[in-house]
């Protein structure tokens, strides 16, 4: 049974004709007989051509309504808006505030597979769709058999993606403005940044409004996660088509770039002029590795299984091999993660953390010991430093045997846990090295 019901109207001029109200009459009794007493919402989009007083307000439509139609409307929610795309995602809101994902949508044959056009971008898989066919349209306001169009074209659907995008882009910023935090450690040849969780256009609760992950499996739909991204490349600076991020999989695997990529890894490296590459982070570390003498930088998601594989010393060690970077030469930046307060483990799993170390586990002997994957990170990595450096390095680049992370900051940083289908991104971070022809670029109090 739907957990919310649909109905388009959109488009559709209804008159006072006494057959239209009949027939419109039928329609909303039917849906309100099977589905009011287990829907949790029922909804009519339309444009701007239907009106009905509520609580003394008027709706932004213009119907004359008889007493039995007016009465049956209040009952629906009337959802209208200059835009399909303005329409649905104000119903997807609705429908994400009270949690629904089961729909039916009772729409018009001949603007099924358009409105079909539109969820596809709009939601994602965590919703159920079933439509009906509203077996009626309206032409010359009269009801008529409407014909379902099956086929939508390369030009209608590409018109269909940018009515949705331009909408995005007029949507505010939530929860605060884009921010991006820079380290004094990267040199001034790399453009990068932390971003924080607000400025973005995600509303989802479980999501920072600066969403920068999509996945079939959460509310948040590429669109959104798109138009976040394209926020900050137009703040950072960098060209959005030439952006990487990491394709998680919890392990060491390093993708050098220019070659072959992976299907998934933890880590990218590069040397290419003008591109961006990423790691999100949340509970996990996301680490930069930048090298200003060969000019090369890298990525990696650290969680506490990657962290545990060695993946920020795949990292270093994809960068020595790939490009002849020197060990002294790499400047490692650890971002914002979860802290020992935060973060706990079985004990199995614990104990491998407290071999590497014992300062990385407190509360060892409890059922689910408190872990804390940055000292581990560190503890690891230096350890790197300290076997293949000369003692001599070791004295003049002793930060290395104790990275840096930026320390959260008030509420700034806020970390939600995975829960096996959300978890919520607090920081990104981004490299590029400019083109020969690139002349400037900035980032908030840095500029080349």
């Amino acid at each position: 049974m739907a957990e919310a019901v649909l109905i388009d109207l959109f488009g559709l001029k209804l008159n006072s004709q006494k057959n239209c109200h009949q027939t419109l009459l039928k329609t909303l009794n039917a849906v309100q007989y099977h589905h009011a007493a287990k829907a949790k919402f029922l909804c009519i989009m339309c444009c701007s051509n239907i009106s009905y007083e509520r609580d003394g307000e008027q709706d932004n439509c213009e119907l004359e309504t008889s007493n039995g139609l007016s009465a049956l409307l209040e009952e629906f929610e009337i959802v209208s808006c200059p835009s399909m795309a303005a329409s649905l995602y104000t119903i997807k809101q609705k429908i994400d505030e009270r949690n629904l994902s089961s729909i039916k949508v009772i729409v018009p044959r001949n603007r099924k597979t358009l409105m079909k056009a539109f969820i596809d971008q709009l939601f994602t898989d965590v919703y159920n769709f079933e439509f009906e066919d509203l077996q009626v349209t309206l032409r010359g306001g009269l009801f008529k058999q409407s014909i379902e169009i099956n086929i939508i074209t390369a030009q209608e659907l590409r018109g269909i993606q940018n009515e949705i995008e331009t909408f995005l882009r007029s949507l505010p910023a939530l929860r605060g403005e884009l921010t991006i935090i820079t380290s004094s450690l990267i040199p001034d040849i790399f453009i990068h940044g932390f971003t924080t969780r607000t400025g973005g256009i995600s509303y989802i609760p479980t999501l920072s409004s600066f969403n920068l992950f999509s996945s079939s499996k959460r509310r948040d739909p590429k669109v959104v996660v798109q138009e976040n991204l394209r926020r900050l490349a137009n703040a950072a600076g960098f060209n959005v088509e030439k952006f990487y991020r990491i394709k998680t999989h919890h392990s060491n695997d390093i993708w050098i770039m220019g070659r072959k990529e992976p299907d998934s890894y933890d880590g990218i490296t590069t040397n290419q002029r003008g591109v961006t590459i990423a790691a999100l982070g949340a509970d996990c570390i996301p680490i930069v590795f930048a090298d200003p003498v060969k000019k090369a930088c890298g990525v990696a998601h650290a969680g506490w299984k990657g962290t545990l594989l060695g993946v920020a010393m795949a990292t270093v060690n994809a960068m020595i091999a790939e490009y002849g970077c020197s060990l002294e030469d790499i400047v490692v930046v650890l971002g914002p993660s979860v802290g020992p307060c935060c973060f706990t483990l079985p004990r199995e799993s614990a104990e491998a953390f407290h071999n590497l170390h014992p300062a990385c586990v407190q509360l060892f002997d409890s059922p689910n010991p408190y872990i804390d994957i940055r000292k581990a990170t560190r503890y690891l990595t230096g350890f790197l430093y300290n076997c293949f450096l000369p003692p001599s390095k070791l004295t003049a680049r002793e930060k290395f045997s104790c990275l840096i992370y930026l320390k959260p900051n008030g509420l700034q940083w806020i970390i939600h846990l995975f829960d096996g289908e959300n978890w919520s991104e607090c920081t990104i971070q981004s490299y590029r090295f400019p083109s020969r022809c690139h002349q400037s670029s900035s980032l908030p109090g840095r500029s080349l």
